[in-house]
């Protein structure tokens, strides 16, 4: 028996699985496919209030659930279902083998077309290179901090290639306002896909796969000596697949010293550690407790961190650390966590 899907999005997206009894769930019912005696089999697996089952005589809570049964049990006349396709690894991305090093681009070769969000810096487009390879594009707003804002991010983003971390494309800076191309994640902010149908209905087994990949990107950070300093669901973001891309460098900093001190006053309070609040300092120990912030954002689909008080309010709440992230009901039980990191060592 033999896994295999043809994934018709593109070339780059397809995963094949030759070897005998690897399988693979997808939420389309056109791509999971199952190959035994070299037929295609196609098995649909359904969900009602009972949970999800393939055959009704066997209902489960969870989907791994019917993975773990078929995987010791018959699959009608197919047999039994084996380990799972691994999936492809994210890559880094160019736009052509010569923008790796050549990064300035005519903005003519660019085309706008959807806004995708706006800020006070900028505001981002999803567009198209040569009308053919889809992009983000960040549209910087005009004023000096703007552009010293820029020029540091871009800095920073030619330098950092992980497969977790966005992708610089390339920048058009001969006449204003300034671009910076990334690519383009469809599904856009981890915070909005948190909150959406399609994230609301996502297994704990995925939401920590997320918060994982962050994690590996954040890692590499540490690697290079930078620290993100701004490290939220909103500035993670979610492509096919549901790959994650940590992503908003406006306020990164290579660090030659084990901290950095700074009196810029755009903090994020409720994901800024106490000393990054108090004093201005901000380390890769700081990001980690950002990182912190983020799971639990990540763990309750998007739920607000320290709900009731106002950004400015937190800074007494973390200089007394009297208060702690509240579970209002949405976070799994850690024993229920724990099991599953457990289990998944045990493969």
């Amino acid at each position: 028996m033999t896994a295999e899907i043809k994934n018709n999005r593109s070339n780059k997206n397809e995963v094949t699985c030759p070897l005998l009894g690897l399988l693979l769930v997808s939420d389309s019912v056109r791509l999971p496919v199952v190959r035994s005696s070299s037929r295609v089999k196609h098995f649909k697996i359904h969900q009602g209030d009972d949970g999800f089952h393939i055959e009704p005589k066997h209902p489960f809570s969870s989907l791994i659930g019917v993975v773990d049964f078929y995987c010791a049990n018959s699959l009608n006349t197919t047999g039994q279902l084996g380990k799972p396709c691994k999936k492809k690894k994210p890559e880094t991305q160019d736009l052509n083998h010569f923008t790796v090093d050549e990064w300035e681009l005519p903005k003519e070769e660019f085309t706008l077309e959807e806004e995708l969000g706006s800020g006070f810096f900028a505001d981002v487009y999803r567009g198209r290179w040569k009308n053919h390879i889809s992009v983000a594009i960040k549209i910087l707003k005009n004023s000096e901090l703007n552009h010293k804002e820029f020029h540091r991010e871009v800095q920073i983003l030619k330098r950092l290639r992980h497969r977790h971390l966005i992708s610089l494309f390339a920048v058009c800076t001969a006449t204003m306002p300034y671009y910076i191309i990334t690519e383009l994640m469809e599904k856009g902010s981890l915070l909005k896909f948190l909150r959406s149908p399609e994230g609301q209905i996502q297994d704990v087994a995925s939401l920590i796969d997320m918060g994982g990949q962050v994690a590996d990107g954040m890692s590499y950070l540490e690697e290079m000596n930078s620290i993100h300093r701004d490290l939220a669901a909103r500035n993670v973001l979610v492509g096919h697949d549901y790959i994650c891309k940590v992503a908003d460098f406006g306020l990164a900093r290579v660090i030659k010293e084990p901290f950095y001190i700074s009196e810029d006053k755009k903090i994020p309070y409720k994901w800024s550690a106490p000393e990054a609040i108090s004093h201005g300092k901000f380390s890769i120990k700081s990001d980690v407790w950002s990182f912190g912030i983020l799971l639990y954002e990540i763990i309750t689909s998007g739920g607000v961190p320290y709900p009731g008080y106002e950004r400015r309010g937190c800074v007494a709440v973390f200089q007394e650390l009297k208060e702690r992230l509240v579970n209002n009901g949405g976070l799994p039980p850690t024993s229920q966590l724990v099991q599953y990191l457990l289990t998944r060592a045990a493969l």
